[in-house]
């Protein structure tokens, strides 16, 4: 035996023990106990009115999902076995808490901006729906740069759309007609919706049935993308980024499923949406060339958002680079309003030429994670996801310019990976290594190749 145990190993071993203990509801208890404070004190004290709405609808929501939680676990002590503590209970608790503190909030602020609220949704999507419209009309999503100096001062910010040409596709409803289900929100939630339903299926369905302990590791993805209060908040009013992390994951789930081309396709729709999900993309295509598989994924990953981005380039090139390049490094007319409290953003703002200091930094992170994929490159779904999570969360640290509510997606993609490593390994087989054990190593067999 060795003196010391592996760091990733221990680490893994406390959170199995905190995730199953009492079956998965204490860990469920406390989600919803903390997100009822955290959407309270939202309630209460936020600044910015979409928050506040949100917060007050989805108190309820949390605070029913927390007395329900605390009933399954009631029988759970007193009634073994029972069905009201299992794991299809605790399915549906999750379920209805989505509906009720992201889905039924989008709908509540999307029917009162209709009637005439104007607080009641982001400026981003306001953008994107701008977006759709400038799409149908002038086939580009973005404006150039003498056209948002024309605008008034207070408008200029609205007028950059720092995202890629595809997001413009859920604001196009908003340009057919002027009604609560045509806000942007609304098809940010169909959207995601129809991805994590499809990463459910993956999963459920890719080594034949499935375990209680991977429908368990699959529950807490689930909730980690939806009921996590950065997630219900963020779909709820502004709500861009749920589809690409959807999305993301859903490729990480048909990876794992042996389907490198299918899950190419969809980190690629993916990063045709967004450049949050061109990282993932990049790792994908690494963890696709320990398969031999690399084209059939770097065609889709790389290919559509490339794709995507053509026709705009051919209509209207410095708008494009205004928008998707310009704007986001901090070079445009206005300077972007994220600024969460984060590592980047302080070095950035107090120390001398901080924003050079942050932007070495977030360089550095960058190789590193390059020299580790070019000489162990991920063999593992798992893998990864792992390094899509770590490396995600320390560019998000170090981003000069940054909002809380990127931090959905490290915490979507780390909690997903030990679903991805029960999904790769055959089931019912004792002995076979747990998470992360399996993130480290080769599966034992190679499964039948995509058709």
């Amino acid at each position: 035996m060795t003196a010391h145990a592996d760091p990733a190993t221990a680490t893994s071993r406390r959170w199995s023990a905190l995730d199953t203990a009492a079956g998965g509801l204490a860990l469920d208890l406390g989600l919803y106990a903390a997100a009822t404070i955290f959407a309270a004190v939202t309630a209460a004290t936020s600044t910015l009115p979409p928050h506040r709405a949100w917060g007050t609808v989805a108190t309820i929501g949390y605070a029913i999902a927390a007395l329900a939680a605390t009933t399954q676990l009631i029988a759970r002590r007193r009634h073994p076995g029972t069905p009201l503590a299992g794991l299809p209970a605790r399915w549906t608790v999750t379920g209805l808490t989505w509906a009720t503190t992201a889905l039924l909030p989008v709908v509540v602020q999307s029917i009162q901006r209709a009637g005439g609220r104007t607080d009641r949704a982001q400026e981003e999507v306001l953008v994107v729906e701008h977006a759709g419209t400038r799409l149908a009309e002038h086939g580009t999503p973005y404006l150039g740069p003498d056209a948002i100096a024309a605008l008034p001062p207070g408008e200029q910010l609205l007028g950059y759309t720092p995202y890629q040409p595809g997001m413009a596709l859920f604001g196009l409803p908003r340009a057919a007609a002027d009604a609560w289900w045509t806000d942007a929100r609304v098809w940010f939630a169909v959207g995601t919706a129809l991805a994590l339903a499809a990463l459910v299926t993956t999963l459920r369905t890719s080594t034949g049935p499935t375990s209680p302990r991977r429908s368990a590791a699959l529950l807490r993805a689930v909730q980690a993308a939806t009921v996590l209060p950065v997630a219900a908040l963020t779909l709820a009013t502004g709500g861009d980024d749920l589809p690409v992390l959807a999305l993301c994951l859903l490729a990480l789930a048909l990876a794992a499923a042996d389907r490198p081309g299918r899950a190419g396709l969809a980190v690629g729709v993916a990063g045709a949406l967004k450049l949050f999900a061109w990282p993932v993309a990049v790792v994908l295509v690494c963890w696709a060339a320990t398969r031999r598989a690399a084209p059939r994924t770097a065609l889709g990953a790389l290919g559509l958002p490339v794709l995507a981005l053509l026709p705009v380039l051919l209509v209207d090139r410095d708008a494009l680079v205004e928008n998707v390049l310009r704007f986001p490094l901090g070079h445009g007319l206005v300077t972007s309003p994220a600024q969460s409290p984060f590592p980047g953003h302080l070095i950035a703002e107090t120390l001398p030429a901080g924003r050079v200091v942050a932007a070495a930094l977030l360089v550095a992170v960058g190789l590193a994670i390059a020299v580790r994929l070019l000489r162990h490159p991920p063999r593992t779904t798992a893998a990864t996801a792992l390094i899509c999570g770590y490396g995600l969360l320390a560019a998000i640290l170090l981003m000069p310019s940054t909002r809380f509510g990127y931090l959905l997606y490290p915490a979507a993609l780390l909690v997903l990976a030990p679903a991805l490593a029960l999904a790769e390994a055959p089931t019912g087989q004792p002995g076979r290594p747990a998470f992360p054990a399996t993130a480290r190593r080769e599966p034992a067999g190679r499964r039948t190749p995509e058709a």
